[in-house]
């Protein structure tokens, strides 16, 4: 019981540390889509970006889209597009 208290915990830790990232990086709760399919688009959206920087190695989310912003090639690079 005290082991699956403990997952359950980390489990929500992990998905507000995913929201604290969109939030302040990508200033989602300023994001004025609110209709239709585009808030969960872009969600999605972000999500990807995140994911694919973490799988990179960043630790620093904010720092690499900074990097990956002054180089066109780099996020196709990330995907394996390029």
């Amino acid at each position: 019981m005290p082991a699956e208290l403990a997952s359950l915990i980390r489990d929500h830790w992990k998905i507000e540390a995913l929201h604290h990232v969109r939030d302040v990086t990508f200033a989602e709760d300023a994001s004025q889509l609110r209709t239709g399919v585009a808030p969960r688009a872009m969600a999605a959206w972000r999500n990807l970006a995140i994911d694919a920087l973490r799988l990179a190695g960043s630790t620093d989310i904010a720092a690499s889209l900074r990097r990956s912003a002054r180089n066109a090639g780099r996020p196709l690079a990330l995907l394996g597009l390029a």
